[in-house]
């Protein structure tokens, strides 16, 4: 008996499943599939490269390799990548690159432009190294993982990576806003920690800014089809600069940053019909 309820139930769920995915209206379930796509993909991805990692552990050239691979899931969830004045990231030297952060496929758009950047070391909070499998071979693959709530070991772990950025002329990749940002008009208060590396290593800042994920409405369930501008602007030295000038450099690279924002999203919002469902601002 329970054995006929249970394979009930199963196909129960998998027709509601499978109706969901296939209706024309917004749902759930289609919302949530796209993300879990890029998580099956990325998880599949990493048990596959996980073992060649292993030969190499910590080396940033296994990101770039994976990177190449798991990026083509965007074609699947049906969003474009578009890369702008790329060429401050292809020079050959060590350097922070800040970005807005807006959802969890900020990474999407990362991979889809690792190759330009060649040698990219990510930072991330630390419980993604828990997220297995994809946790585990991004830690081989070179990404750092600090403790926001322990300033003191973050520190000592983005001081390592810092030697590691002069030394082998590799940019570190970092979200100063510190939590996903779903503001369509502006860029949340930026954190010091990003500036102080900058700093401390006396290496340029590469501001990088995306454009609103326009297509996404999270309280609709919505995530139509879209493209993304990836704009960098040109670096910003910090070659004499002390830690009582981060307050001020902070400001310079928010304001120009900003401002970007604001441009790509009046570009971006200008060519959607009147009605089209955002996220609310």
């Amino acid at each position: 008996m329970w054995d006929t309820m249970i394979y009930v139930f199963i196909i129960i769920l998998v027709t509601y499943v499978v109706k969901q995915l296939f209706s024309e209206t917004p749902n759930f379930v289609k919302f949530k599939s796209k993300f879990l796509i890029f998580y099956i993909w990325a998880s599949i991805t990493a048990i596959v490269l996980m073992p060649f990692f292993v030969f190499n552990p910590k080396n940033v050239k296994n990101a770039l390799f994976g990177s190449q691979i798991i990026k083509h899931v965007t074609k699947v969830i049906e969003v474009k990548w578009h890369l702008r004045n790329g060429k401050v990231l292809a020079e050959d030297h060590g350097a922070v690159v800040v970005s807005n952060h807006q959802s969890t496929i900020d990474i999407l758009g990362m991979f889809n432009i690792w190759h330009v950047a060649d040698k990219v070391a990510a930072i991330a909070r630390k419980e993604v190294f828990y997220v297995w499998p994809f946790g585990l071979a991004a830690y081989l693959a070179g990404v750092v993982f600090i403790d926001r709530n322990n300033s003191k070991d973050a520190y000592k772990q983005l001081k390592i990576t810092s030697e590691v950025m002069v030394k082998n002329k590799t940019k570190i990749w970092l979200f100063p806003e510190g939590t996903r940002n779903r503001n369509l008009t502006k860029l949340l208060p930026f954190k010091k920690g990003a500036f102080n590396i900058a700093v401390a290593a006396q290496v340029p800042i590469i501001p990088v800014v995306y454009s609103p994920y326009y297509f996404i409405n999270r309280e609709k369930y919505i995530f139509n089809k879209g493209h993304v501008i990836i704009q960098c602007l040109e670096p910003i030295p910090t070659e004499g600069l002390t830690m009582d000038d981060v307050p001020e450099l902070i400001n310079r690279v928010y304001n120009a940053m900003d401002t970007l924002y604001k441009e790509l999203s009046k570009e971006v919002l200008s060519a959607l019909p009147a009605d089209y469902p955002l996220p609310t601002k």
